[in-house]
């Protein structure tokens, strides 16, 4: 049997396949596993799975020590820059500068 993906919208694990979609019984949800593969690939999301862009602003959800000094939970981080690799967001941080974050450790705001 193969390993079929949770749902997006409630994250349950109880979903099954009905001819080309998969559909949550939980939440009722129907989506296509091509669109979810797709979707995935390209698309940055933050800590509550919110896809994130360049020029948004997001807020750092916990404390993030560095070599510098440490970014506090709750600093706001404005106009971020959606880049490729492990610390996908370029910004500018109010009294620390540039820095890359995860963007696992951000929400937006």
């Amino acid at each position: 049997m193969s390993e079929l993906p949770n749902c997006p919208q409630c994250d349950s694990e109880f979903t099954y396949e009905d001819g080309p979609l998969l559909v949550c019984p939980t939440c009722g949800h129907e989506w296509s596993q091509a669109d979810e593969t797709a979707e995935d690939s390209d698309v940055t999301r933050d800590a509550n799975g919110n896809v994130l862009k360049t020029g948004d602003t997001v807020v750092v959800i916990k404390d993030l020590k560095f070599r510098g000094g440490v970014v506090k939970g709750g600093t706001k981080v404005k106009n971020i820059r959606i880049v490729e690799g492990d610390h996908d967001i370029d910004c500018k941080i109010d009294g620390i500068g540039a820095m890359a974050l995860k963007s696992e450790f951000v929400k937006r705001a």
